[in-house]
């Protein structure tokens, strides 16, 4: 399959002017594509019309779908992966008109008021007094969401093997207590160190990889069933529930259409 790298600058914020309160984009990547580590002089929200893609900080990896976007403030170093047929979409935010509404990366939910105000700032003929009160609405509904689908990588010796192997094999069905005689540690030893260094269970954890793992192939066109066996769910309704409770969404909304 063909696979496409595009290579961006790094700004620091407001490094270079940016005149508009909000400015839009859209794009259906007709490639898997990879962004290299860049950064941008403006704000930016991230969701996609269609499908998913990933957008990494550091050992922090967000899953970006079309109900939950993500706010990358000013300045951040990030890098990025979609899939081939996405359809990206972002709203770029003026350093200097719109104050930030995190000092880090954080999930916003695209509700159906927020997509319609985005929306109508495309519009070509919107008068410059409908736009002011458009982009002012705008801001004043954007938040951070409760939910975000988001994995941190551990980093230490006793925890990045284990890492490595799920993510590298989401259906692996090995438990903690599995992991912790493998590594020759105590399962209280592991649940220790999961939830320092990643902020989770060691379950959670590995309910997060597997719901990025199953997006990816939904967007390729698995069946579900198919999809539900590769990340080690032993029925497509364990699946499925697992899976809305990650992402707010049914996994055939990932499938095309």
């Amino acid at each position: 399959m063909t696979q496409e790298t595009r290579t961006l600058p790094a700004h620091a914020p407001g490094a270079v002017e940016t005149p508009f309160v909000i400015q839009g984009y859209e794009e259906v990547v007709a490639y898997d594509t990879a962004w290299n580590d860049h950064s941008h002089s403006f704000h930016e929200l991230l969701w996609n019309e269609r499908g998913a893609s990933s957008a990494i900080v550091g050992s922090r990896i967000w899953t970006i779908t079309p109900a939950v976007g993500l706010w990358m403030p000013a300045g951040t170093l990030h890098s990025g992966v979609a899939a081939a047929g996405t359809c990206l979409r972002a709203c770029f935010f003026g350093f200097r008109t719109t104050a930030s509404i995190s000092d880090a990366p954080v999930a916003v939910e695209i509700t159906p008021l927020l997509r319609l105000l985005l929306e109508r700032l495309g519009e070509p003929e919107l008068r410059p007094a409908s736009r002011a009160a458009t982009e002012a609405l705008v801001l004043d509904v954007l938040a951070p969401a409760p939910r975000e689908l988001l994995v941190r990588l551990p980093s230490s010796p006793l925890l990045r093997p284990i890492a490595d192997a799920v993510r590298e094999d989401p259906g692996d069905r090995r438990t903690l207590t599995d992991w912790a005689a493998a590594r020759g540690v105590s399962p209280r030893t592991l649940t220790r160190a999961f939830t320092a260094e990643t902020g989770t269970s060691f379950a959670r954890w590995v309910g997060a990889v597997r719901a990025q793992h199953a997006i990816g192939l939904l967007t390729r066109g698995w069946e579900v069933e198919a999809v539900a066996e590769q990340v080690g769910y032993r029925s497509s309704s364990a699946f499925g529930a697992a899976f809305r409770r990650a992402t707010g969404l049914t996994p055939g909304a990932f499938r095309p259409s």
